[in-house]
């Protein structure tokens, strides 16, 4: 009731250029008296049917679904935060583990390097040996092939000294002489 008060006293008060129209201002001939009747049963009926209060209601509801999404954006933006920092912490803690890995592979990378090294040193070692016993070896071989002819040599010239001192008829002290001097030679 109080409203339609209101309601009415802010239409007459609106009213006040339509009083300056010529002729009786609350006569039905005045089309702004009538306009105002019409507004002012309008607004009744608004009033008696609640329309006001269903409109109030409909804002309020209207405006609890918006804090209800905004709380949820807010939720939604708080849980976006934490698995952002969570993804940020995985990755620092992955670039650190890769940065182990290839800490650990460059620690073993070396490692094998020096191994190979020292394997190719020991390679080279032994193959070097082996070439100094294979020259020992072929020394030896020679030695013994000097000797060998040596030996052939000193018999061959015995044989001849031999020969030749049958031949003159000294042959038991030539033959002595000849196996002293064979003797000699090859100690």
């Amino acid at each position: 009731m109080k409203r339609l008060i209101a309601t009415l006293s802010a239409a007459l008060l609106a009213a006040g250029p339509a009083a300056a129209a010529s002729g009786p201002f609350f006569s039905l001939r005045n089309t702004d008296f009538i306009v105002l009747i019409a507004f002012l049963v309008f607004i009744g009926i608004l009033v008696y049917y609640k329309v006001p209060a269903l409109l109030g209601g409909m804002l309020d509801k209207r405006a609890e679904t918006i804090r209800k999404e905004l709380e949820e954006a807010r939720r939604l933006r708080e849980e976006a935060q934490e698995i952002y920092a969570s993804y940020e912490r995985r990755a620092r803690e992955v670039k650190t583990q890769a940065d182990q890995i290839v800490a650990n592979a460059k620690r073993e990378a070396e490692a094998q390097a020096a191994k190979a090294k020292d394997d190719l040193a020991r390679s080279i070692e032994r193959r070097l040996q082996a070439a100094q016993d294979q020259i020992a070896s072929a020394e030896g071989d020679a030695v013994r092939a000097v000797r060998n002819r040596a030996v052939a040599a000193s018999v061959a010239a015995a044989a001849e000294l031999l020969q030749a001192q049958v031949r003159a008829g000294n042959r038991s002290a030539g033959i002595d002489d000849a196996i002293e001097d064979v003797a000699r030679r090859l100690n």
